[in-house]
């Protein structure tokens, strides 16, 4: 089961990597009506909350640039941006090199318990390391049809 869950990893983060591949980047800091944030908070916030989820959550050290978690963590949005966002080619680097990192470290700790119960913004409480990667997927995906709701916006304009 466990590689099961590791190749579905694999089959998620494709779909983010072939997105941010297509998407051109000229229009990902387009805010559409209606929307919070663009297309680049949203694959910078893919990065920032996996990392959260997988390592940070667990005691280990995260290793996405220091800057994402004031660019992208829960709560930020790109009108409050007092620097310069990495580019489409930095933030799609740093998704493969964490995905890297995961099947690195991951396998053989789903079962292990976090260091104290995780409650993310949604009120979720995760106990293992398992149960916050499961829910990684779904986070992620959310965020891949955020993207494509608003690159539809933008198109259709």
């Amino acid at each position: 089961m466990e590689q099961t869950i590791f190749n579905h990893m694999e089959t998620v983060r494709g779909i983010t990597e072939k997105s941010i591949e297509r998407i051109p980047e000229e229009i990902s800091d387009i805010i559409p009506e209606g929307f919070n944030n663009n297309i680049r908070w949203n694959f910078g916030h893919i990065a920032f909350v996996q990392d959260k989820i997988v390592f940070g959550i667990l005691g280990e050290e995260m290793k996405v640039p220091k800057s994402y978690e004031n660019l992208f963590g829960a709560g930020t949005k790109p009108s409050d941006w007092a620097v310069t966002p990495p580019s489409f080619t930095e933030i799609a680097a740093v998704l493969a090199e964490q995905k890297s990192r995961i099947k690195d470290f991951l396998p053989g700790r789903l079962d292990e318990k976090l260091p104290k119960p995780y409650t993310n913004r949604g009120g979720i409480t995760f106990y293992t390391a398992g149960e916050a990667f499961l829910f990684s997927f779904y986070h992620e995906a959310m965020h891949i049809e955020a993207i494509k709701q608003i690159y539809r916006s933008i198109s259709s304009h």
